[in-house]
Protein backbone atom coordinates (compact mmCIF):
# COMPACT_ATOMS: atom_id res chain seq x y z
CA UNK A 1 0.00 0.00 0.00
CA UNK A 2 2.86 2.37 0.80
CA UNK A 3 4.45 1.83 -2.60
CA UNK A 4 1.13 2.38 -4.37
CA UNK A 5 0.49 5.52 -2.33
CA UNK A 6 3.90 6.80 -3.39
CA UNK A 7 3.09 6.02 -7.02
CA UNK A 8 -0.18 7.94 -6.75
CA UNK A 9 1.66 10.89 -5.21
CA UNK A 10 4.19 10.86 -8.04
CA UNK A 11 1.30 11.00 -10.51
CA UNK A 12 -0.59 13.72 -8.63
CA UNK A 13 -0.40 15.97 -11.68
CA UNK A 14 -2.51 13.42 -13.58
CA UNK A 15 -5.09 13.61 -10.79
CA UNK A 16 -5.05 17.40 -11.09
CA UNK A 17 -5.54 17.22 -14.86
CA UNK A 18 -8.47 14.83 -14.48
CA UNK A 19 -10.09 17.06 -11.85
CA UNK A 20 -9.74 20.16 -14.02
CA UNK A 21 -11.11 18.28 -17.03
CA UNK A 22 -14.12 17.05 -15.01
CA UNK A 23 -14.88 20.58 -13.84
CA UNK A 24 -14.58 22.02 -17.35
CA UNK A 25 -16.85 19.31 -18.79
CA UNK A 26 -19.47 19.98 -16.12
CA UNK A 27 -19.67 23.71 -16.79
CA UNK A 28 -19.00 23.84 -20.54
CA UNK A 29 -21.86 25.04 -22.74
CA UNK A 30 -23.65 26.20 -19.59
CA UNK A 31 -24.94 29.76 -19.46
CA UNK A 32 -24.83 30.00 -15.66
CA UNK A 33 -21.69 27.86 -15.21
CA UNK A 34 -20.38 28.04 -11.65
CA UNK A 35 -23.65 29.58 -10.47
CA UNK A 36 -25.24 26.13 -10.66
CA UNK A 37 -23.06 25.09 -7.71
CA UNK A 38 -24.97 27.63 -5.62
CA UNK A 39 -28.43 27.52 -7.21
CA UNK A 40 -28.96 23.78 -6.71
CA UNK A 41 -28.33 23.75 -2.93
CA UNK A 42 -30.36 26.96 -2.56
CA UNK A 43 -33.35 25.41 -4.32
CA UNK A 44 -33.10 22.14 -2.37
CA UNK A 45 -32.72 24.00 0.92
CA UNK A 46 -35.89 25.95 0.22
CA UNK A 47 -37.86 22.79 -0.57
CA UNK A 48 -36.63 20.84 2.47
CA UNK A 49 -37.15 23.84 4.75
CA UNK A 50 -40.76 24.01 3.62
CA UNK A 51 -41.35 20.26 3.99
CA UNK A 52 -39.39 19.48 7.15
CA UNK A 53 -39.12 22.84 8.88
CA UNK A 54 -42.64 24.14 8.27
CA UNK A 55 -44.89 21.15 7.55
CA UNK A 56 -43.23 18.43 9.67
CA UNK A 57 -41.84 20.72 12.39
CA UNK A 58 -38.40 19.05 12.36
CA UNK A 59 -36.86 22.29 13.62
CA UNK A 60 -37.87 21.36 17.17
CA UNK A 61 -34.78 19.18 17.40
CA UNK A 62 -32.32 21.82 16.17
CA UNK A 63 -29.22 21.84 18.43
CA UNK A 64 -29.64 24.71 20.88
CA UNK A 65 -33.36 24.93 20.18
CA UNK A 66 -35.32 26.81 17.48
CA UNK A 67 -33.84 30.09 18.74
CA UNK A 68 -30.22 28.96 18.22
CA UNK A 69 -28.17 31.35 16.02
CA UNK A 70 -28.99 30.48 12.43
CA UNK A 71 -31.90 28.25 13.40
CA UNK A 72 -33.11 25.26 11.45
CA UNK A 73 -32.32 26.84 8.06
CA UNK A 74 -28.60 27.05 8.84
CA UNK A 75 -28.69 23.54 10.31
CA UNK A 76 -30.25 22.32 7.08
CA UNK A 77 -27.82 24.01 4.69
CA UNK A 78 -24.65 23.00 6.60
CA UNK A 79 -25.72 19.35 6.39
CA UNK A 80 -27.14 19.45 2.89
CA UNK A 81 -24.02 20.85 1.21
CA UNK A 82 -21.65 18.02 2.27
CA UNK A 83 -24.40 15.51 1.53
CA UNK A 84 -24.68 16.75 -2.06
CA UNK A 85 -20.92 16.23 -2.42
CA UNK A 86 -21.11 12.67 -1.04
CA UNK A 87 -24.22 11.85 -3.04
CA UNK A 88 -22.60 13.03 -6.29
CA UNK A 89 -19.50 10.91 -5.58
CA UNK A 90 -21.67 7.91 -4.75
CA UNK A 91 -23.62 8.36 -7.98
CA UNK A 92 -20.48 8.50 -10.12
CA UNK A 93 -18.49 5.89 -8.20
CA UNK A 94 -19.69 2.82 -10.19
CA UNK A 95 -18.49 4.35 -13.48
CA UNK A 96 -15.21 5.79 -12.19
CA UNK A 97 -13.21 3.11 -14.05
CA UNK A 98 -15.58 2.35 -16.93
CA UNK A 99 -15.70 5.98 -18.08
CA UNK A 100 -11.88 6.06 -18.20
CA UNK A 101 -11.38 2.66 -19.81
CA UNK A 102 -9.30 3.99 -22.72
CA UNK A 103 -6.96 5.91 -20.42
CA UNK A 104 -6.63 2.95 -18.05
CA UNK A 105 -5.63 0.57 -20.84
CA UNK A 106 -3.19 2.97 -22.51
CA UNK A 107 -1.61 4.97 -19.66
CA UNK A 108 0.91 3.41 -17.31
CA UNK A 109 -0.32 5.01 -14.09
CA UNK A 110 -1.78 3.62 -10.84
CA UNK A 111 -5.43 2.86 -11.45
CA UNK A 112 -6.34 4.31 -8.07
CA UNK A 113 -5.99 7.81 -9.47
CA UNK A 114 -9.25 7.52 -11.43
CA UNK A 115 -11.52 6.91 -8.40
CA UNK A 116 -9.40 9.45 -6.52
CA UNK A 117 -10.03 12.03 -9.26
CA UNK A 118 -13.80 11.50 -8.99
CA UNK A 119 -13.79 12.03 -5.22
CA UNK A 120 -11.45 15.03 -5.45
CA UNK A 121 -13.64 16.66 -8.11
CA UNK A 122 -16.70 16.44 -5.88
CA UNK A 123 -14.68 17.69 -2.93
CA UNK A 124 -13.61 20.75 -4.93
CA UNK A 125 -17.22 21.33 -5.98
CA UNK A 126 -18.19 21.22 -2.30
CA UNK A 127 -15.64 23.92 -1.57
CA UNK A 128 -17.26 25.97 -4.35
CA UNK A 129 -20.53 25.91 -2.38
CA UNK A 130 -19.01 27.52 0.70
CA UNK A 131 -20.01 31.04 -0.43
CA UNK A 132 -23.62 29.82 -0.14
CA UNK A 133 -23.00 28.57 3.40
CA UNK A 134 -21.23 31.75 4.49
CA UNK A 135 -24.04 33.81 3.00
CA UNK A 136 -26.55 31.89 5.10
CA UNK A 137 -24.36 32.29 8.19
CA UNK A 138 -24.25 36.05 7.66
CA UNK A 139 -27.93 36.54 6.80
CA UNK A 140 -29.27 34.20 9.51
CA UNK A 141 -26.94 35.46 12.22
CA UNK A 142 -25.12 32.17 12.65
CA UNK A 143 -22.03 31.87 14.81
CA UNK A 144 -19.08 29.56 15.04
CA UNK A 145 -16.59 28.69 17.76
CA UNK A 146 -12.87 27.95 17.88
CA UNK A 147 -13.14 24.19 18.36
CA UNK A 148 -15.68 24.05 15.54
CA UNK A 149 -13.30 25.60 13.01
CA UNK A 150 -10.08 24.06 14.30
CA UNK A 151 -11.30 20.56 15.19
CA UNK A 152 -14.72 19.61 13.85
CA UNK A 153 -14.40 21.10 10.37
CA UNK A 154 -10.99 19.54 9.46
CA UNK A 155 -12.03 16.25 11.04
CA UNK A 156 -15.34 16.19 9.15
CA UNK A 157 -13.66 16.91 5.82
CA UNK A 158 -10.92 14.31 6.37
CA UNK A 159 -13.25 11.54 7.53
CA UNK A 160 -15.77 12.21 4.76
CA UNK A 161 -13.04 12.21 2.10
CA UNK A 162 -11.58 8.93 3.39
CA UNK A 163 -14.98 7.26 3.64
CA UNK A 164 -16.05 8.45 0.18
CA UNK A 165 -12.78 7.30 -1.36
CA UNK A 166 -13.20 3.85 0.17
CA UNK A 167 -16.74 3.58 -1.17
CA UNK A 168 -15.64 4.76 -4.63
CA UNK A 169 -12.74 2.29 -4.80
CA UNK A 170 -15.09 -0.54 -3.88
CA UNK A 171 -17.97 0.33 -6.20
CA UNK A 172 -15.82 1.30 -9.18
CA UNK A 173 -14.03 -2.06 -9.25
CA UNK A 174 -17.03 -4.28 -8.51
CA UNK A 175 -19.26 -2.52 -11.05
CA UNK A 176 -16.92 -3.41 -13.93
CA UNK A 177 -17.67 -7.08 -13.25
CA UNK A 178 -21.22 -6.72 -11.97
CA UNK A 179 -23.18 -3.94 -13.69
CA UNK A 180 -26.14 -4.28 -11.31
CA UNK A 181 -24.18 -2.16 -8.85
CA UNK A 182 -25.28 1.04 -10.59
CA UNK A 183 -28.94 0.27 -9.94
CA UNK A 184 -28.26 -0.71 -6.35
CA UNK A 185 -26.42 2.56 -5.79
CA UNK A 186 -29.43 4.60 -6.96
CA UNK A 187 -31.56 2.95 -4.28
CA UNK A 188 -28.82 3.21 -1.67
CA UNK A 189 -28.42 6.91 -2.36
CA UNK A 190 -32.03 7.60 -1.43
CA UNK A 191 -31.96 5.36 1.65
CA UNK A 192 -28.80 6.94 3.05
CA UNK A 193 -30.20 10.44 2.63
CA UNK A 194 -33.00 9.79 5.10
CA UNK A 195 -30.90 7.52 7.33
CA UNK A 196 -28.08 10.02 7.92
CA UNK A 197 -29.61 13.00 9.77
CA UNK A 198 -29.15 15.44 6.90
CA UNK A 199 -32.51 17.23 6.90
CA UNK A 200 -33.56 16.36 10.44
CA UNK A 201 -31.57 16.50 13.70
CA UNK A 202 -30.27 13.15 14.96
CA UNK A 203 -31.71 14.01 18.37
CA UNK A 204 -35.20 13.32 17.00
CA UNK A 205 -34.18 9.66 16.70
CA UNK A 206 -31.94 9.44 19.78
CA UNK A 207 -34.48 11.10 22.09
CA UNK A 208 -37.43 9.17 20.72
CA UNK A 209 -39.10 6.81 23.18
CA UNK A 210 -40.46 4.72 20.34
CA UNK A 211 -37.01 3.62 19.11
CA UNK A 212 -35.39 0.75 21.07
CA UNK A 213 -31.91 1.16 22.51
CA UNK A 214 -30.26 -1.25 20.09
CA UNK A 215 -31.70 0.66 17.13
CA UNK A 216 -30.25 3.94 18.43
CA UNK A 217 -26.80 2.35 18.70
CA UNK A 218 -27.00 0.91 15.18
CA UNK A 219 -28.26 4.27 13.91
CA UNK A 220 -25.23 6.08 15.37
CA UNK A 221 -22.83 3.52 13.91
CA UNK A 222 -23.76 4.74 10.44
CA UNK A 223 -20.58 6.70 9.58
CA UNK A 224 -22.57 9.37 7.75
CA UNK A 225 -24.51 10.29 10.89
CA UNK A 226 -21.31 11.20 12.72
CA UNK A 227 -19.84 12.92 9.66
CA UNK A 228 -22.79 15.25 9.17
CA UNK A 229 -23.03 15.91 12.90
CA UNK A 230 -19.41 17.07 12.76
CA UNK A 231 -20.25 19.42 9.88
CA UNK A 232 -23.17 20.80 11.86
CA UNK A 233 -21.08 21.12 15.02
CA UNK A 234 -19.02 23.84 13.34
CA UNK A 235 -22.02 26.16 13.80
CA UNK A 236 -23.95 24.42 16.59
CA UNK A 237 -21.70 23.69 19.61
CA UNK A 238 -24.35 21.69 21.47
CA UNK A 239 -24.85 19.38 18.50
CA UNK A 240 -21.50 17.58 18.71
CA UNK A 241 -21.66 13.83 17.97
CA UNK A 242 -21.73 11.30 20.78
CA UNK A 243 -18.78 9.01 21.38
CA UNK A 244 -20.64 6.22 19.54
CA UNK A 245 -21.37 8.40 16.51
CA UNK A 246 -17.83 9.79 16.47
CA UNK A 247 -16.33 6.31 16.74
CA UNK A 248 -18.70 5.05 14.06
CA UNK A 249 -17.66 7.86 11.71
CA UNK A 250 -13.89 7.56 12.16
CA UNK A 251 -13.82 3.77 12.51
CA UNK A 252 -16.30 3.31 9.67
CA UNK A 253 -14.23 5.53 7.36
CA UNK A 254 -11.04 3.60 8.10
CA UNK A 255 -12.75 0.21 7.70
CA UNK A 256 -14.49 1.32 4.50
CA UNK A 257 -11.21 2.51 3.02
CA UNK A 258 -9.45 -0.76 3.89
CA UNK A 259 -12.28 -2.83 2.39
CA UNK A 260 -12.49 -0.62 -0.69
CA UNK A 261 -8.78 -0.57 -1.34
CA UNK A 262 -8.24 -4.30 -0.72
CA UNK A 263 -11.16 -5.15 -3.02
CA UNK A 264 -9.84 -2.75 -5.65
CA UNK A 265 -6.41 -4.41 -5.60
CA UNK A 266 -7.83 -7.93 -5.53
CA UNK A 267 -10.03 -7.31 -8.58
CA UNK A 268 -7.56 -5.15 -10.47
CA UNK A 269 -6.40 -7.76 -12.98
CA UNK A 270 -9.94 -9.01 -13.62
CA UNK A 271 -11.05 -5.43 -14.15
CA UNK A 272 -8.24 -4.79 -16.66
CA UNK A 273 -9.25 -7.87 -18.64
CA UNK A 274 -12.87 -6.78 -18.68
CA UNK A 275 -12.01 -3.24 -19.78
Amino acid sequence: MASRALAVWQNRQVVGLLVRRNLKVKYQQSVLGYAWSMLEPLAMSGVYFLVFGVLLNADRGTPGGPDAPGGYMLFLICGLLPWLSFSASLGEAPRALISHSKLITTMKVPREIFPLAVVTTKFVEYLFTWPVLLLFVFVLGGRTWGIGLLVWLPLALTVQFLFTLGVTLLLSSVNVLLRDIERIVRILNRVLFYASAVVYPASLVLDSGAAPGWFKVVYQLNPLVGIFQMHQSVWFPVGTPSSIALGGAIGGAVIMFIIGYSTFRRLEMSVLKEL
